[in-house]
């Protein structure tokens, strides 16, 4: 073939590079003293020196995209606030496990490399590395002429921290007892978003529809960025110590599901729905696009985005550290014994659909969900 043919078949190299310049403050901004090197090497290299410290350490790590929500960010044209998700999905993950986050790498594909929107991109994931105290320390911003068209993109990353054995929370930590703490979402966080715009179809909205309920465009509303949650978990960790037994990260599936994943077998949790009042957002989505409360615990946050199982002695101080982290935390259950969790669920005369376990494959005990949700 003639020179140049590479660029003829799609792939602008050119573009690459300069979209690698424009992301390049915003990434040099998230490293450490631990990162060695910079742009431009085969492999992102951490120095893990610092891991002598610890008596037993466990390397944790979480990978994860933002699914559909690119789809309405890229209708409206903004770029910045994805890439903030990604680390919100990706960390918020790996933290659950106590575990401190050291360091992240991304993975763009694009069917055209547009340098400003890559780069507007990555400079959210590089802003909310920096809030979450993780270094983005690689990445691949990979050209798909062909197969993705103009405009289109999507986002994966991975990220590796690191925990104690000894203190690594989960099920076998948690006792009959124990109190369920529901840690406030920013909305729909990166969950739910094929039936989103399912909605948005079927009711005709525009993503730039001016919405009263939430002062702002429908898409703005919905475009809201993942909370992050590593910060508020090193506060739970400082001051709760080994009295903060699990936590999730209320993502797919919704709050009942992830919940079953942190609790032992033998146990069981019920929730009353009327803890928290629900967001404005899911509340349209439950009035105006017509999806029944039911649906929506299955696929949402529904405004908890965060749970926090902790010794009952304290709870209080849990919520303590909670509002000095910025987060709005209530109670919103109890940890229990599957006889009395099936009193609970004669008592409230539960449905099926209520009962939820065996979520995503772990063999966690169930989640009663009772009461009726407020606004």
């Amino acid at each position: 073939m003639a020179p140049g043919a590479y660029e003829r078949a799609g792939v602008d190299t050119a573009a690459g590079d300069r979209a690698v310049e424009l992301m390049r403050e915003s990434i040099s901004k998230t490293l450490g003293p631990e990162a060695i090197g910079g742009l431009g090497g085969f492999a992102g290299l951490w120095d893990a020196s610092g891991l002598l410290a610890y008596h037993h350490p466990v390397l944790a790590t979480s990978t994860d995209g933002v699914g559909t929500k690119l789809v309405i960010a890229q209708a409206m044209g903004i770029h910045g606030t994805v890439g903030f998700d990604l680390v919100g999905m990706v960390v918020d993950d790996l933290v659950m496990c106590g575990a401190k986050p050291l360091f992240m790498t991304d993975y763009i594909a694009v069917g055209k490399v547009e340098p400003e929107v890559v780069a507007e991109v990555v400079r959210g994931i590089a802003q909310a590395c920096w809030e979450t105290g993780t270094a983005l320390i690689g990445g691949e911003t990979a050209e798909h002429p062909g197969v993705m068209r103009p405009g289109e993109y999507d986002l994966a990353g991975a990220a590796v921290g690191v925990v104690e054995r000894d203190q690594i929370l989960g099920p076998e930590r948690v006792a009959q007892g124990d109190v369920v703490l529901g840690v406030a979402s920013s909305g729909l966080h990166s969950n739910g978003y094929s039936l989103v715009r399912a909605v948005a179809r079927e009711l005709d909205w525009a993503w730039d529809r001016h919405c009263p309920e939430f002062g702002r465009t429908f898409g703005e509303e919905v475009l809201e960025p993942t909370r992050l949650y590593a910060k508020p978990v090193q506060q739970l960790l400082e001051r709760l110590g080994a009295d903060l037994h699990a936590l999730s990260h209320v993502t797919g599936g919704g709050l009942a599901a992830n919940l079953s994943r942190v609790l032992p077998a033998n146990l069981g949790a019920v929730v009353s729905r009327t803890s928290w009042p629900v967001p404005p957002v899911f509340q349209v989505l439950h009035e105006a696009g017509q999806v029944s409360w039911e649906d929506l615990e299955r696929a949402v946050n529904l405004g908890i985005g965060m749970a926090a199982v902790v010794s009952p002695a304290r709870a209080d101080d849990a919520l303590a550290a909670l509002a000095e982290a910025g987060e709005q935390a209530v109670p919103i259950g109890r940890v229990t014994l599957l006889t009395d969790l099936q009193a609970a669920a004669d008592e409230h005369k539960a449905r099926p659909s209520d009962l939820v376990s065996d979520a995503k494959g772990s063999a966690g005990g169930p989640v009663l969900m009772v009461d009726q949700y407020r606004g």
